[in-house]
């Protein structure tokens, strides 16, 4: 097939590459004309485990292509695929404006019944609003859908070409059989609903597993109040088959590009339909303050932040990516600098971007924690996991602060440290 791929972030570059690997004719399209230089001569311009070397294959292979022309990239495409950001309006919700003016651009080379899907995280609804303008514009006639997208960021090539399901949001059955069509070699499970179902599907999972890590960290606290051990109690509680073992992460609440917009968005958006005294909105308001509550109980058990010497381990907001967006580091590391601490940093991949005031960001463990008063390990990074803190314990008090519960306390606290874990003793 010929596909059209509009926006070139990090799901468009991983969708462009994956289709294009299955032998299909992809044009990714976006206005940044960099960005295109970039991409075309096979240079990713973030780090995915595995996306550089399937981009290169496909650009090699003919298959693939980039260009910043609407005509060029839509004149012959049978699928277009929508990819491009929806960042929070000041009410909250997704703003549009972006999507919009997409399907204004497109729609005068729309072939005649093109296939429009959006795969951009957008409201229920936003498939009517875009019919609206490409009816007005375009010469030809056409369907839309939805295909949400279910990346996650460090496996996003192997979710895309192994996809837990695909789910489809059309009402039109030929278009919703093309779909299938396109996505059957990547996966058996494959749904088919409402656009505005798709589209809720997508906000629905990413609150729900925002919402499990929300919830083991208040179950952590309670922990903490009464001597139990949260692993203990994940362990006890997974066992139960409509419960599982799985995604329960007690720590500093969740980051990244996804979870915390989408939770803050579905929640502006179940206000705006006057459903505003819900778990939405309560998910999104205690992950805010995870991050300050736990500092600050923390500060208290160290004595204090002021002048101590801090590593911070891991940067990224979970492993395998170079993404700091709403990271557990931003805050914790803004924290310390407020409070007088001096800071160290350390991540295998991610840069620090933030106030350079009292930080340094070192190139390995060991220079990380050289001197610390206080070690906090942030994100579990195989790096950080597996480092054996045993050959840099000083000769003095040294907090271990296992912010993901990834360690062996016995093992530090034989290593003389002073373990402090979440949620456990």
């Amino acid at each position: 097939m010929k596909i059209a791929c509009i926006g070139t972030g990090f799901v468009g570059v991983v969708t462009t590459a994956v289709f294009a690997s299955h032998g299909h004719e992809v044009a990714g399209l976006d206005i940044d004309e960099n960005k295109v230089a970039s991409l075309s001569k096979g240079q990713v311009p973030f780090f995915e485990p595995g996306l550089n070397e399937l981009l290169n294959k496909t650009l090699v292979s003919g298959n693939l292509t980039f260009t910043t022309s609407y005509q060029e990239a839509i004149t012959d495409a049978e699928i277009i695929l929508i990819m491009v950001g929806t960042p929070s309006a000041a009410d909250g919700q997704a703003d549009l404006k972006y999507v919009l003016a997409t399907a204004e651009s497109m729609a005068p080379y729309l072939k005649e019944d093109a296939i429009v899907v959006i795969k951009s995280t957008v409201p229920p609804g936003t498939n009517k609003k875009i019919e609206k303008i490409l009816k007005q514009k375009a010469k030809v006639s056409f369907t839309t859908a939805s295909v949400p997208e279910f990346l996650r960021e460090g496996t996003a090539v192997e979710d895309t070409l192994h996809p837990s399901r695909v789910v489809i949001g059309s009402t039109n059955k030929k278009a919703a059989d093309k779909l299938a069509q396109l996505h059957r070699p990547l996966s058996d499970r494959i749904i088919v609903m409402k656009p505005e179902s798709a589209q809720m599907s997508k906000y629905a999972a990413n609150t729900y597993l925002a919402t499990r890590i929300t919830f083991i960290n208040q179950v952590a606290d309670l922990c903490e109040k009464n001597g139990a051990d949260i692993q203990e109690v994940i362990a006890g509680i997974g066992e139960d088959s409509r419960i599982g073992d799985h995604y329960w992460y007690p720590g500093f609440g969740y980051g990244g590009s996804c979870f915390p917009k989408d939770v803050s968005e579905l929640a502006a958006y179940s206000r705006a339909v006057g459903e505003s005294d819900n778990l939405m909105n309560k998910v999104h308001d205690l992950n805010q303050a995870r991050t300050p509550y736990l500092m600050e109980k923390l500060g208290k058990k160290v004595g204090g932040w002021k002048n101590k010497k801090v590593a911070i381990l891991g940067l990224s907001f979970k492993p395998n990516t170079d993404d700091t967006r709403e990271a557990p580091s931003i805050a914790i590391i803004n924290h310390l600098q407020q409070n007088g601490a001096e800071v160290t940093g350390f991540d295998p991949m991610a840069k620090w971007r933030g106030d350079s005031t009292n930080f340094s960001q070192k190139e390995s463990v060991v220079e990380a924690v050289a001197e610390a008063d206080v070690i906090i390990a942030v994100i579990e990074w195989p790096e950080i996991v597996s480092f054996d803190f045993s050959k840099t314990k000083l000769d003095k008090q040294q907090f271990f602060i296992d912010g993901r519960n990834q360690f062996e306390p016995s093992i530090l606290i034989n290593n003389n440290y002073t373990y402090l874990g979440i949620g456990r003793k």
